[in-house]
């Protein structure tokens, strides 16, 4: 999620969490569309893939970052690891991709969004390509499903409900706004986000139960459990503010005051017990400052916060500013990692960092050659991320023999020790999903990866 800064108005909307320069619209002035019950076009082709070796069996990844946000799985991805498949997405584009969030997994199928505008449906174990929805905006949303549908928004102002077998559009929701959010399902209903906009509750037919105004707030990412949203909107009398948010009796348990951390970019939460871990990082001058808390779920109190500025080191030539720019449209930039007794972030600059979850002391540190690019998650005991090379600075770099390659890395959850690393085509674009014996992930150069394990 963005928040305010200093600079103009048109860095704001694209850098800031939310954005002080865009108007507040209360009640009387939303104008919301019809719900649009028709089948769009869809399209099943075959994809260009690479099967490299084969794996039975499956294991759905539906929440956005897992069981309460918490990007951990308890499934073990042994060595040695092989490409499955790749897939090369929007062949008539050159362009670096800006975002490429994660998808989601049910059924031996992968469903995801891209900066193309198409929603795809790829079959997991062949990379076939079951159905492709197209929309008239970037596809920046993360997704949802149950056993019939797939959810998500685009930005083209709509929020879709599709056909998991085939693709076909059952009913679309107009926000007129930009919807570039997590998508949750909660009870009979769906819940998602529009940029400067509202948090919307919606039942499984399209229609408007329920709704949180949501006038600064963009990329926003929640998650609701024990039917409480971590983190919401604040409320109107502070919409400079995420709060927890009964969603039971439409009221705040609490929430923070952003206005005094003076930061732009504020992580997805993940929640352990009574306590709840997230990040922060302010638009930077130089170095950007990075901030790490753990607070108490249920009161909001602070029982620790560790405070650092970020450290690219001397191989990468690109910008504090501008590789924050480019990690913004991340929805799970900056978000927290849990193993055992302690909380993992990668914060875009070069040092992985973990914590003790409860003293928020430092665990382990690792520091590489080249920023992070991604998020981390942690499977068994081994955290997985990208890190960029020197394409970072460089899109064309890519590629070219004698040069750091960008590369996925496994550490060890217990010391941060490197396990093992490979080259790939471009920089991992948020944290890899993990379902079963597969490793899924996107890159900027618009390619889509299935690894698994090779025996």
């Amino acid at each position: 999620m963005t928040a305010p800064n200093d600079g103009d108005e048109a860095d704001s909307q694209a850098c800031g969490r939310f954005d002080p320069f865009m108007p507040a619209y209360g009640a009387a002035n939303w104008q919301t569309g019809p719900v649009r019950q028709v089948v769009r076009r869809s399209a099943t082709v075959v994809a260009l893939f690479i099967v490299l070796s084969g794996c039975s069996g499956s294991s759905n990844w539906l929440a956005f970052r897992g069981k309460q946000g918490r990007g951990f799985t308890s499934t073990h991805i042994n060595t040695p690891i092989a490409m499955k498949w790749k897939l090369q997405l929007q062949y008539d584009s050159d362009s670096q991709a800006e975002s490429f969030n994660p998808p989601i997994i049910y059924d031996d199928t992968i469903y995801f969004g891209s900066d193309d505008g198409n929603f795809y449906a790829l079959d997991i174990e062949s990379g076939y390509m079951r159905w492709v929805f197209n929309t008239d905006g970037a596809i920046n949303s993360v997704p949802t499903a149950d056993e019939e549908y797939v959810y998500f928004g685009s930005n083209d102002g709509f929020f879709y409900c599709v056909s998991r077998e085939d693709g076909a559009e059952i009913w679309s929701f107009d926000t007129q706004r930009l919807v570039q959010s997590s998508t949750a399902l909660y009870n009979e209903s769906v819940v998602f986000t529009s940029d400067v906009g509202a948090t919307y509750v919606i039942d499984r037919d399209g229609v408007e139960r329920h709704r949180i105004e949501n006038r600064v707030w963009l990329y926003h990412t929640f998650q609701i459990f024990e039917d409480v949203m971590y983190f919401a909107p604040g409320p109107a009398s502070d919409p400079y503010s995420l709060g927890a948010y009964d969603m039971t009796t439409q009221s705040y348990l609490w929430w923070l005051d952003t206005r005094s951390d003076n930061a732009t970019w504020y992580s997805f939460p993940a929640l352990r017990g009574d306590d709840l871990f997230y990040s922060t990082a302010a638009y930077p001058t130089r170095d950007f400052d990075l901030t790490y808390y753990g607070l108490d779920r249920w009161t909001g109190e602070v029982n620790w916060i560790y405070r650092d500025t970020s450290k690219l080191g001397p191989f990468a030539t690109i910008s504090e500013i501008e590789l924050f720019r480019r990690n913004l449209r991340l929805l799970d930039h900056m978000a927290p990692s849990l193993y055992r007794n302690i909380v993992i972030f990668t914060s875009g600059d070069r040092t992985v960092r973990a914590f003790d979850q409860k003293s928020g002391d430092l665990a382990w540190t690792n520091a590489f050659q080249y920023p992070t690019s991604s998020a981390p998650s942690v499977a068994g005991s081994r955290v997985y991320f990208g890190v960029h090379g020197d394409n970072l600075s460089n899109p064309e770099m890519s590629g070219v023999e004698g040069l750091v390659q960008p590369k996925m890395v496994a550490l060890s959850a217990r010391n941060g020790s490197v396990v093992w690393s490979i080259d790939i085509e471009g920089s991992l674009l948020s944290a890899p999903v993990i379902s079963g014996k597969w490793i899924v992930f996107g890159t900027d150069e618009n390619v889509f990866y299935v690894l698994e394990e090779a025996l």
